[in-house]
């Protein structure tokens, strides 16, 4: 039997009657946009993290860009990001015609290394030619990244932080979510994320009510905030026909916001089933390949993907297929080596871990429903093929 990278199935089987409920729900009503459950959703997600505010939005691209567009970013800002992430961490940057900045990464955990991101900062501000404005830390693999070091570089230079959580939302150091340090936190709702949807979906969290007010603003067109309408005395008009501001058309779908407050209800469960399974797969691949993936004092994490590094990758996938044994490489090109983005700047000394681990990481079928028989085939295929 083939087995899953990642089981949707299982867990729809678990709550199908209360997934068919939602939907039914949403189309009795027919509230289809902006509906009664995207305000419950926001509130309950709100709930989960401790934020104070929960805005939600089409996509987790559009995630990244709306606090960036509320920022006022423009040409000549300079945001920091790693380069070993998906596109849209770094795409949503040259949109607002601001220049991505790219960071290496920790060889333990794939997520920023804060050391080269103080460099990388400090050579901007010596170089003069950007202003250093944000920085984008990645959530990767569903590890959070070391947000108390990140932090303090960041107000040190006065700059804003956003935690691209679109892998890791749930995700905590000492309990705590990262929304304790950054201004933002940001992440999709993709099927395939640990909460996902049965489509495209974000949101973004913060604990400041005029950022929602202005995110909310920004995702419906740049429609007219309470604010705005006090201000200009529109009193009586529909904010949504009153545009004070530039914006997007970034709305989470009734049906969508539905199915998430089902998976949410059970979403914590699923965290401790993820680490169960990431647990054993560290029991037994532990000395059989180069790494096991490294979770720090502290942290928790959702395991988005189970990482190990392999040597000969190539060969190794070649023989987990015979075993019927899907793998997934991410990152194999990271961003600074992507073409639209080479002329972008990097940390000084370059990226040399980032171009290490590209070459190496490999992800095995990870999910909160993978049983035990299923994950020792999958390892005994592994320890076959590295062999």
């Amino acid at each position: 039997m083939a087995i899953a990278f990642i089981d949707l199935q299982a867990q729809r089987a678990r709550i199908k009657d209360r997934l068919d409920e939602a939907v039914a729900r949403v189309m009795e009503h027919g509230r289809f946009i902006l509906g009664p459950e995207v305000t419950a959703f926001e509130k309950e997600m709100s709930a989960f993290s401790g934020a104070a505010l929960t805005c939600s939005c089409g996509n987790g691209t559009d995630a990244l860009a709306l606090p960036l567009m509320a920022w006022g970013l423009r040409p000549g800002d300079a945001v920091f990001c790693p380069s070993f992430t998906f596109t849209a961490t770094a795409e949503v940057v040259p949109w607002l015609g601001a220049s991505p900045v790219f960071i290496d990464i920790d060889p333990r955990t794939y997520n920023m290394d804060p050391a080269s991101l103080e460099a990388a900062i400090e050579e901007v501000v010596s170089k003069g030619e950007l202003r250093p404005k944000a920085v984008i830390a990645v959530d990767l693999f569903g590890q959070p990244a070391d947000y108390p070091r990140i932090k303090e570089i960041c107000d040190r230079f006065g700059l804003k932080l956003i935690a691209d959580s679109a892998q890791g939302f749930g995700c905590t150091i000492e309990g705590k979510h990262p929304i304790e340090w950054a201004d933002v936190v940001t992440t999709s709702f993709f099927p395939a994320k640990p909460l996902g949807c049965y489509g495209d979906g974000g949101a973004i969290q913060t604990n400041d009510p005029e950022m929602w007010a202005l995110l909310d603003s920004l995702r419906i067109h740049g429609k007219a905030t309470e604010e705005d309408m006090a201000a200009a005395n529109y009193r009586g008009h529909e904010a949504k026909y009153l545009n004070p501001r530039i914006g997007m058309n970034s709305r989470l779908d009734t049906i969508q916001a539905a199915i998430l407050l089902e998976k949410l209800a059970i979403f914590a469960d699923e965290i401790e089933m993820r680490e169960k399974v990431a647990r054993r797969y560290n029991e037994l691949l532990e000395g059989h390949v180069s790494a096991v993936p490294f979770v720090g004092d502290g942290y928790q994490s959702v395991w988005a993907q189970y990482t190990i590094e392999v040597e000969n990758r190539e060969t190794v996938q070649e023989r987990l297929r015979e075993h019927e044994v899907p793998t997934a490489v991410y990152y194999p090109v990271p961003m600074h080596d992507q073409g639209p983005y080479k002329r972008f700047p990097s940390a000084p000394g370059g990226l040399p871990v980032t171009n290490e681990k590209k070459a190496k990481v490999l992800s095995l079928p990870m999910h909160p429903y993978l049983d035990e028989e299923t994950q020792d085939r999958i390892v005994d295929a592994v320890r076959s093929a590295v062999d």
